[in-house]
């Protein structure tokens, strides 16, 4: 089921109900790539009760059964009202977005820098200390490591991708090339984020030996924890 025909069945189960329908992130903006990347959509209602959600619920499914993440769902007045609590996420759909149906909600969408600050800083840590976890449960070998940072790496990539913007206006819709932008304004070594992407795109060889996926691993972790010391600075350091 394509993006379009999954919004024609939503105007069939919601009718007047339904008010936005968007598609976001990789496959709105051609960052995508197969075997890792979801088709994400945001669905948003006049009303998102019981209702609503009972009318969703087999489309929802059938969407899921296809390898899509559930849609975003939210009411008008919600959404309009969450910029504060999910900045990164609802900043990085109102610059990367594709609507489908109805008006363009995200334009007016308001962003903090404040706390996009929080979140990022939050989020990051958090996910530095999850992926700490994951290594130490991971299985031996070079397949399995290499599948952890892969698996990680549109995270950590959207992640710095919202860095960017402490630092420049215009941001690249394309996380790949965010980084890489981000790389000139920071004192440590970016570059295993673009050997991780090309190896995801399939236009690099994995490594072959678990003693090369380690120090891959090495690298990839220490430029996680720099980038995070670096967001703990931002604003104290006048960035």
């Amino acid at each position: 089921m394509t993006p379009e025909a999954f919004t024609e069945k939503l105007r069939s189960a919601l009718g007047e109900r339904l008010t936005m329908v968007s598609l976001y992130g990789s496959a709105a903006v051609g960052d995508s790539a197969e075997g890792y990347s979801d088709v994400n959509m945001m669905v948003v209602c006049a009303q998102l009760g019981m209702e609503e959600l009972n009318a969703l619920r087999s489309l929802a499914r059938r969407w899921a059964r296809q390898g899509n993440p559930p849609p975003l769902l939210f009411a008008h007045e919600r959404l309009m009202n969450s910029s504060h609590v999910f900045p990164i996420e609802l900043l990085d759909i109102k610059e990367n977005h594709r609507v489908l149906y109805g008006p363009d909600l995200l334009k007016a969408l308001p962003i903090s820098q404040a706390n996009l600050k929080f979140q990022l800083e939050h989020e990051l840590k958090g996910k530095l200390i999850q992926l700490r976890e994951s290594y130490l449960l991971t299985e031996a070998g070079a397949e399995a490591l290499l599948d952890l940072m892969l698996q990680s790496l549109s995270a950590f990539q959207i992640m710095l991708k919202a860095a960017l913007r402490f630092y420049e206006v215009s941001v690249p819709a394309k996380k790949r090339e965010a980084v890489s932008k981000l790389q000139r304004h920071v004192m440590f070594d970016l570059s295993v984020f673009e050997e991780l992407q090309a190896i995801k795109d399939g236009s690099q060889l994995a490594p072959f030996g678990e003693e090369e996926a380690l120090a891959l691993f090495e690298r990839y972790l220490e430029a996680i924890e720099r980038s995070a010391d670096l967001l703990g600075s931002v604003g104290r350091r006048g960035v």
